[in-house]
């Protein structure tokens, strides 16, 4: 197991062919993709060919993923993962912060410690400039996320959506950090 980061209660590692059960388990629960399609599962063929490549891409501005399968550490359970990617495949500048966990974990503070170590691992040793989240207006869970790890509101924003879901007539939510405001707060 190819560990990138620990926390007190999280393990962050790469992921692996063998976390596909995994994925379409995290992507099956309709609570769990209410605000990125609706609550539509996503099919395994789906998620072989076009989800795990993504989480499997090495980054060469970091020499290493932008995408991490979150585990509890005391148990070893699955929860979910993180994305930590830089925008830039060879700038390692701007990254986009983002994070998906099964709804069984929600509410007890894994997606703020992940994103906090995340964080600081970006502004400490890979070289991080700015850290960016975009989410639906409506998504105040996940808009709370970003504000307990540090973010502050930029900017709202309409975007393309293929398909109209339920909130997405309110439009996205921009929020971010910098290595300075990051800095100012350490």
């Amino acid at each position: 197991m190819s560990i990138f980061l620990e926390t007190d209660r999280l393990v962050l590692r790469a992921f692996t062919e063998a976390d596909v059960d995994h994925l379409v388990a995290l992507d099956s629960d309709p609570d769990v993709m209410r605000f990125i399609n609706g609550g539509q599962p996503t099919s395994r063929e789906v998620i072989q060919a076009r989800t795990l490549p993504r989480l499997l891409h090495v980054h060469p501005c970091f020499g290493t993923h932008g995408y991490w399968a979150a585990q509890e550490r005391a148990t070893g359970a699955f929860l979910g993962w993180f994305e930590f990617r830089p925008l830039d495949d060879h700038s390692p500048a701007v990254v986009e912060l983002g994070y998906r966990l099964h709804k069984a974990a929600w509410g007890s503070g894994y997606a703020t410690e992940g994103s906090r170590a995340l964080i600081r691992e970006g502004f400490t040793n890979l070289g991080v400039e700015r850290v960016t989240a975009n989410t639906m207006t409506v998504n105040t869970g996940s808009r709370r996320v970003m504000e307990k790890s540090g973010l502050a509101f930029l900017r709202s924003f309409t975007g393309e959506w293929p398909e109209a879901i339920e909130g997405s007539e309110h439009g996205e939510v921009e929020y971010e950090l910098t290595r300075a405001k990051w800095e100012q707060r350490s």
